[in-house]
């Protein structure tokens, strides 16, 4: 039986216009690809979203190996900047250009492919033994009906993972420089604050705002939030914006706003942290005479899958089919991982991020078949 070639299945996929929340044909084209290479698959729409679950072996298998990853993309922004068409997958100089050619259908494709081939040689899996690929549609967006509504089905049909792996891009220069074990958590807090508009040349006779916020943004941009742990860096806080809308250089206006997003490490939880932004804001409102509202976000929390068994699975495989054996990182931003570690040991290893999100977005083919032979390994060690 011929194997399946992951550059073609990732031109297949970047041809699927799948930009957050447009299913675009992607899932559609794994689903029966998986189904038949004798794959149960179910497809999982929730709020608008396309998802799709597929598994090979029995249902409750004791070793369950999963793949997670997601086939919706951003927007590809001006379409003049591109120098080829972003849904056309054109192979030049090596290179398949296209939206979601690096974050992620080529990862997608790499492990599909992997899965298939895998099953296609051992032809009947052991009772023991399954594997279970978890595609979402919903990564790039809100995040609220993809991965996680693919994990709530799966607790009320009695379908388990034993670990997994997400095929996020995640090597910074090479492939095979680096994996992630865990993620920081994301918090983003806006601040309103209110208070009497009045004339600057008469600012006894308001209260300021600004004042109060400027105030605000230096306490908590000062504040040292702690330096980092065993396996995190420390945690970082990001004035993002302070808007007031004022054009007028003789009123003081009755309203500023402010935003700041924390990314946080394992010392912290997004509770912890959103009764200190608030204390503060209170404490300088108290002070100033006006009224500060906290409307405050946690988009992830922090979490981490200790070195181990997972990590050490991954990392023998990398460096068998690279010679580069990856550093274990929890840099960067979120990924669907945080809410799989509430399912199983989860790690992240796929390609070479540097192009993500950009304009002329693209992957080195070579580099898809590299990452396909990686995930290929890591089922044959898993399962031996």
């Amino acid at each position: 039986m011929p194997l399946t070639d992951p550059v073609a299945l990732t031109a297949d996929l970047i041809r699927c216009p799948s930009v957050t929340p447009a299913e675009g044909g992607a899932l559609s084209l794994l689903e029966s690809r998986l189904a038949a290479a004798g794959f149960d698959c179910t497809r999982i729409d929730r709020g608008g979203v396309a998802n799709l679950f597929a598994r090979w072996g029995a249902r409750g298998a004791a070793r369950t190996f999963g793949f997670n990853g997601h086939t919706d993309v951003v927007p590809i922004g001006a379409i003049a900047d591109w120098s080829t068409d972003p849904f056309g997958a054109e192979l030049r100089d090596g290179w398949l250009y296209g939206r979601g050619a690096t974050d992620m259908k080529s990862g997608v494709a790499a492990f599909v492919a992997a899965a298939i081939d895998h099953v296609a040689a051992l032809g009947k899996p052991a009772p023991d033994q399954a594997i279970i690929l978890t595609i979402t549609g919903d990564e790039e967006g809100e995040a609220l009906h993809g991965t996680t509504a693919i994990l709530d089905w799966m607790a009320e049909a009695g379908e388990a993972m034993s670990v997994c792996l997400v095929g996020e891009p995640t090597c910074p220069e090479h492939l095979g420089d680096m994996m992630k074990i865990g993620r920081r958590g994301s918090l983003t807090a806006h601040f309103t604050a209110t208070g009497v508009q009045g004339h600057s040349a008469y600012p006894h006779r308001a209260r300021n705002p600004l004042t109060a916020m400027v105030r605000l943004m230096d306490r908590l941009a000062s504040h040292e939030l702690d330096r980092g742990t065993a396996h995190f860096d420390a945690s970082t806080l990001a004035i993002v914006t302070i808007d007031t809308g004022n054009p007028a250089t003789n009123v003081i206006p009755a309203t500023c706003r402010a935003t700041v997003n924390i990314r946080f490490n394992d010392l912290h939880s997004g509770a912890s942290l959103s009764d200190w932004l608030r204390r503060e804001a209170q404490e300088v409102a108290a002070a100033l005479g006006v009224s500060i509202d906290a409307r405050i976000s946690v988009s992830g929390e922090s979490f981490l899958t200790p070195p181990g068994a997972l990590s050490g699975l991954i990392a023998d495989a990398v460096e068998a089919e690279t010679g580069r054996r990856p550093e274990a990182s929890t840099s960067g931003g979120t990924s669907d991982a945080r809410f799989v570690r509430n399912h199983c040991p989860v790690v992240e290893f796929g390609l070479v991020g540097k192009t993500m999100h950009q304009v002329d977005e693209r992957v080195e083919a070579a580099q898809i078949g590299q990452l396909k032979s990686i995930y290929a390994r890591i089922l044959r060690d898993y399962f031996a």
